[in-house]
């Protein structure tokens, strides 16, 4: 299995995660409900909890929102964002009531003593501070520079803030950079990586629904990190944010770099195949949604390179005309009819486990 080097960058503490170093790349996701609504907002993080969510984000409009963060703590497992814009107040408010990191652009928040005010009780409670950069929020003197937003403009963004922590002597910091035109994304991220240490949060902004926004951010977030780019990561999805988290594992398994949750292995089908290959891998996937499992599963057509893929994955099946081949640690185990391959291939990977 090729593996991939990552760019080393310093670490960072959010609750009891890291993000950089030689932490393992987290998975993100954002709450869609009102932070005030204490109760739907502590469902939604529980339901991400479940789907293997390493760190949520809730959006701080209000000081309403900023003081129900103290209430989903005491609820909740893992660290907590409070995401902040221009009210400096307000992440001070969410400093307070226990947030593990606030996302905030240091120059959006007024004087530099609001600034000040701001990295001063961040540090004081060893809590990170994420710059967030995005394309659709660029500063106006960048912006007229060129006349339209470019990736030199938005890493010239980043600096920026970076700049205003360290004059502040802050350097606690996580910084992304996030644009829905992906090329630019890219070109903005790369630039970043040569010019700081800091770690980086990767993402693709307003990437849209799940059918077509993993697959915009997968190709975003992915070139990145086969690039050794990138240290946390949040896959932005119109939609249920449980989506988020499943698509970010997914991302990190295709790039070698987590394994965590089912891989899927199953063949394009062509005229070699004898059975409705399509109609099982659906089945399977629906029948093991959400599982927590770390297994890679192969569902093979024919015997031209079913065998061969089945004996790579933990658990696999090469069809033939009626029957197919289970194979398990790539060895066959039995043969089984064509109508029980479904019920039993879920049977097997519910029952796996990795000391076999």
């Amino acid at each position: 299995m090729h593996s991939i080097h990552r760019k080393k960058t310093r670490k960072v503490r959010v609750g009891d995660v890291y993000i950089g170093g030689d932490s393992p790349i987290s998975v993100q996701s954002m709450t869609n409900t009102k932070t005030e609504d204490v109760s739907a907002t502590v469902e939604q993080i529980k339901r991400l909890e479940a789907a293997g969510c390493e760190i949520v984000r809730v959006a701080v409009p209000t000081f309403d929102a900023a003081d129900a963060i103290e209430r989903i703590k005491r609820e909740i497992r893992i660290p907590l964002v409070a995401d902040i814009h221009f009210d400096f107040r307000l992440a001070l408010k969410a400093i307070e009531k226990g947030a593990d990191k606030v996302r905030i652009n240091p120059g959006n928040i007024g004087s530099k003593e609001r600034i000040r005010e701001v990295l001063e009780k961040a540090a004081e409670r060893s809590i990170p501070i994420r710059i967030g950069v995005n394309s659709g929020s660029l500063e106006k003197d960048i912006l007229k520079k060129s006349g339209r937003v470019t990736a030199s403009g938005l890493v010239e963004s980043a600096l920026r803030h970076i700049e205003i922590c360290e004059d502040f002597r802050f350097t606690d910091i996580v910084v992304s950079i996030k644009s829905s035109d992906i090329p630019m994304m890219l070109e903005a991220n790369r630039i970043l990586s040569e010019r700081v240490d800091y770690p980086i949060h990767l993402g693709v902004t307003e990437a849209g629904t799940p059918s077509r926004g993993i697959l915009r951010s997968a190709v975003g977030i992915g070139a990145l990190l086969c690039e050794g780019i990138g240290d946390t990561i949040r896959v932005s999805l119109t939609g249920d944010p449980v989506d988020e988290v499943l698509a970010g594992f997914d991302i990190l398994n295709s790039c070698n770099l987590r394994k965590k949750g089912l891989t899927i292995i199953s063949c394009p089908t062509c005229g070699r195949t004898r059975m409705n290959i399509v109609e099982i891998v659906e089945n399977v996937e629906s029948r093991l949604k959400g599982l927590q499992k770390t297994i890679t599963v192969a569902i093979m057509g024919c015997e031209v390179n079913g065998p061969g893929e089945a004996r790579e994955a933990d658990i696999g099946i090469a069809c033939g005309k009626g029957y197919a081949l289970l194979f398990k640690k790539g060895s066959v185990v039995r043969k089984i009819k064509a109508t029980d391959i479904v019920s039993i291939l879920v049977d097997e990977v519910k029952r796996w486990s990795d000391d076999e």
